[in-house]
């Protein structure tokens, strides 16, 4: 099982943790979109990571790889049996997912010259991520998990956001404004998947 993988993205670092989490043995290969020499267009033609090479088949976007990975035999399963179950913790999945799309598009306006740079379209992003970040704050108030009282893929897609935009975002003290999210956030990090794949 390979993985191509760039070590900073948080969809790839996603796939990181449930690999850890499952313990399941994988080479990493690290390529960087962004880069001229990047070799990701042999792997996924959006040229895009994560991608997953097993057993012949290539396997790309990181909410599929997961789903891919749970069909694997391990010790932890990340999503449910029971379907709908299953379902709200991809819900929880897919919202992180999105609000961390917003927050990469933020990004990668501010890496164009200023004066092409669209403060509506920056705005816009900004706008999706605050009301995201407020609804995983009122889902998260109380609870150790996001779905279930369980561990599972949501948590993992939530941590992966959050420290990634914490990496990238630095700017905006989120923990002071989503108090319960920052919480929860605090103490599902100090898992060993999350402190090993931790974005630098």
């Amino acid at each position: 099982m390979e993985l191509i993988a760039s070590l900073t993205s948080p969809f790839a670092r996603k796939i990181r943790v449930v690999l850890e989490e499952k313990q399941l043995k994988y080479k990493l290969h690290e390529s960087i979109p962004w880069e001229a020499d990047t070799d990701v267009g042999d792997y996924n033609p959006l040229g895009k990571v994560p991608a997953l090479v097993d057993e012949g088949k290539t396997w790309i976007d990181s909410a599929v790889i997961a789903e891919y990975l749970e069909t694997k035999v391990s010790k932890r399963k990340l999503i449910p049996d029971e379907r709908l179950a299953a379902v709200e913790v991809k819900h929880a999945e897919a919202m992180a997912d999105g609000i961390c799309e917003a927050a990469i598009a933020i990004f990668l306006e501010r890496k164009r010259p200023s004066e092409l740079q669209s403060s509506t379209w920056i705005e816009r992003q900004q706008g999706k991520i605050q009301k995201g970040f407020h609804y995983l704050n009122q889902q998260v108030a109380g609870k150790d998990y996001v779905c279930h009282n369980n561990f599972s893929l949501g948590d993992i897609a939530i941590i992966c956001l959050m420290e990634w935009y914490s990496f990238r975002l630095s700017e905006h003290q989120w923990q002071t404004e989503y108090p319960e999210l920052s919480r929860y956030c605090e103490g599902l990090s100090q898992r060993p998947s999350f402190q090993a794949t931790q974005p630098k």
